[in-house]
This record gives C-alpha cells, structure tokens and sequence, in this order.
C-alpha cells in the first residue's frame, strides 16, 4: 500500500481532514438525530418490561409436543377465554437441552384470573397446572431501581465535572458532558424505535457505556491540549487548527479502539436475538452506546469545546492576528517564518527583508514579542535637537523637537 495513501495518512495522523471547519454541519446531524429520539420519545415511547410496568410471568416446560409456538397461543388463548383484559407479550426461550423453558410474560392479572388461567393453559397443552410456574412482579421494583439509576447518573456527571475541571479547564468540562448526554439521547431513541423491552439489563447497559464514552472523549482532549498548550504566543496557528489537528492524531486510536469494543458486544447482540432475550437488550444498548460514543468524541465534542472557546477574548485576538497574519503573507508584506505554509500564489517577501517600517499590518502579524522585550522606538523626522542639547542619551535614540 503506498504509504500517500489514504489509510497510511490516517494513520500517522496526517490526513488533514478538516472536522472542526464544518462543525456546523456535524451540529446539525446531531440536532436532526436528537430531534428523531424526541419524536420516538413521544411517539413509539418505551416499551417497558415487567420489572418496570408491573405483570405477570408464566413458565412453561419445553417438550417435543409443546413448542415456542404452541405456548404462545395456548396463553393468549387462556387470556381471551377468561376476560382476563391483560395482554400477552411475545414469548421468549429460556435454557438449553432438556432443561429448556417457555417465559411469557403478561401485563397485570387479578389474583383471581391467575389461577383460571394457568388451569387454561395446562389444559390446552396437555400437561399438569403444577408444572407451569407463575409469578408476579410489582412495578413498584422497577421505580426504585429507575430513581438509583438517575441518582447514579447525576453523581456520576458531577464527578466527571470536577474531574475535568481540575485536569482540563471548564470548558472542557462542559463540552464533554455535553457529548455525554447525546450519547444517553441518542442511544435511547434508537432502543425506543427498536421497541426493546428496558429492563434491568438495560440500565445497567446504559451506566456502562457512560465510562466508555468518557475514556474515549478525554483521549482526544488530552491531545488537544497539548497541541494548544502556549498557543496564544505564537501567529501561525489557530485555536480550531490546533484542536483539528488533534483529532486527525487521535482519530485512527478512536476507531481501532471503538472497533476492539464492539467485535464482541456485536457478538453478545447476534447471541441475545438467536434467543437469550436478556443478552439481546444489553448487547443493543451498549453497541449502539460504544457507536454513538466514537462519534460524539470526533465530531461534536472537540467542535463544542472550539465553539466555547471562540467566545473567549484572548482566543479572539489570537485568531485575529493568525488571520492578520496570513493576510499580510499573501500580499508579501512579511516574511514568512521557518516550516511556515505560506498562502498558493503569495508574493512573499525575502528573508531579509521586513515589513515596511510603521506598518499596521507588519504590527498585528508579527510574531507576539517575547517577555521582557523593548519595543523599539520609531525614529522621527526633523532630527534637529533642542537648545543644543544632543538625543542620543533619548530611550531609542531619538531626538526631542
């Protein structure tokens, strides 16, 4: 493979990809994708499982006369015939070889209907009531384990907070739980238009993809502050650049780690839907958790941090005068620095040749002067002195009228 090629570029982070320069366009897919879960939030709603809605669960042994099928109908059937007015939902199997289980679950049945029903269902599949196993769940367990979950998110945003206050700055901060909560919106409007059941499994889902996308978010932040670490004193680079450049660094690391991660959540996801229920609502959410994660820490968190810091004023002026800079570059006004790009078609100026002297240009794009530096003083016309008294003891050498 040529090593100008695409993948090598990417690699050795040299591809130059210009993410941050159409921020606007990554701000506006996710606004379209938020605003998708908000409607499937209001439309699809979520489909909640018996540990958060509350019902009834009946298990029925497998057997070469009753199978995944015959179960289903048979509890449907039961529920129809009794006027139980509760719902079945789609039956699931439990187990392997000859210990495999039918589980199916109903919204909320009166104590009195349980036991018709049961009876109903052994009679129609022609084994003992006794070997159907039934159980109620009330919705009340489900409330509880929603309010720690919230309380465990809330903690969890507030250290983040702090941590990233202390290690970075705020902004930092900020931009980071911001791509954290896009992350929670997004993956739970795909479960929602998936019409998963959320069940424990899927919290716990939910929790765990939070750390996932932290790591990924304060990789790229860290090499962002590296590269911008002192960049106000120099007129060649902006702010944006600078952060772009660290993620075309970081981006290959991005997608090699997010790759690693989701080879086996996508293996638990193919397992839970050939059958095991359970894998299958914990391996949706955290494949598409991981997902989202990579791509909220390449095009919306870094671009949200740039975003935050245009509005700081010394990042303004040190744009402007990067901007000044390049300007004066391309009409040949200064000269350009040592590795410095210079603009296609410039006519620039010799190495030993300078700015013309009083020049507003030459001033605003020139290299901040280092600490401690004298400015030096303009000489004037009209070099006469006054009284007779010499200038050369004047700071800078000139001469008072």
């Amino acid at each position: 493979m040529s090593k100008s090629g695409l993948a090598n570029r990417l690699y050795r982070g040299e591809a130059g990809l210009n993410l941050i320069g159409k921020r606007k366009v990554w701000f506006g897919v996710a606004g379209a994708l938020i605003l998708v879960a908000l409607l499937s939030f209001g439309i699809n709603r979520f489909s909640l499982g018996i540990e958060f809605a509350g019902g009834n669960q009946f298990i029925i042994p497998a057997s070469q006369s009753v199978d995944l099928n015959k179960a289903q109908d048979a509890v449907n059937s039961a529920l129809a015939d009794k006027d139980a007015g509760a719902t079945a939902l789609p039956a699931t199997q439990v187990g392997r070889g000859g210990d495999t289980f039918y589980e199916i679950r109903t919204s909320v049945l009166d104590p009195d209907a349980i036991t018709g029903v049961k009876a109903d269902i052994a009679q129609q599949l022609g084994i003992a009531p006794n070997d159907i196993n039934d159980s109620a769940v009330s919705a009340a367990w489900g409330k509880q384990v929603t309010e720690r979950a919230v309380l465990g998110l809330l903690i969890f945003v507030a250290l983040v907070m702090v941590y990233l206050i202390l290690r970075f700055e705020w902004r930092m901060a900020v931009a980071a739980v911001s791509s954290l909560l896009l992350n929670l919106v997004l993956t739970a409007g795909l479960y929602s238009l998936a019409g998963f059941e959320v069940t424990p499994a899927t919290i716990i889902g939910f929790l765990t993809i939070l750390g996932f996308a932290l790591y990924d978010v304060v990789v790229v932040f860290d090499k962002v502050q590296e590269n911008t670490r002192g960049i106000t004193a120099s007129s060649t680079t902006t702010y944006g650049e600078s952060a772009n450049l660290a993620i075309n660094q970081t981006l290959m690391r991005s997608i090699n780690t997010g790759l690693v991660a989701l080879l086996p959540v996508g293996g638990l996801l193919i397992a839970g839907l050939s059958g095991a229920s359970t894998l299958a609502d914990l391996g949706l959410v955290l494949f598409v958790g991981m997902a989202v994660a990579v791509y909220s820490s390449i095009f919306f968190a870094t671009p949200v941090l740039v975003t935050l810091k245009d509005f700081e004023p010394k990042i303004q002026a040190h744009t402007k005068r990067v901007l000044a800079r390049r300007a004066a570059l391309a009409r040949g006004e200064v000269a350009p620095k040592k590795g410095e790009a210079v603009p296609a078609g410039a006519a620039t100026l010799q190495p030993r040749q300078a700015a013309p002297e009083g020049s507003e240009v030459g001033a605003l794009a020139g290299s901040t002067p280092k600490v401690g530096a004298r400015p030096n003083a303009a000489k004037r016309s009209g070099g006469g002195s006054r009284g007779g008294r010499p200038g050369g003891n004047r700071p800078g050498g000139a001469k008072r009228r």
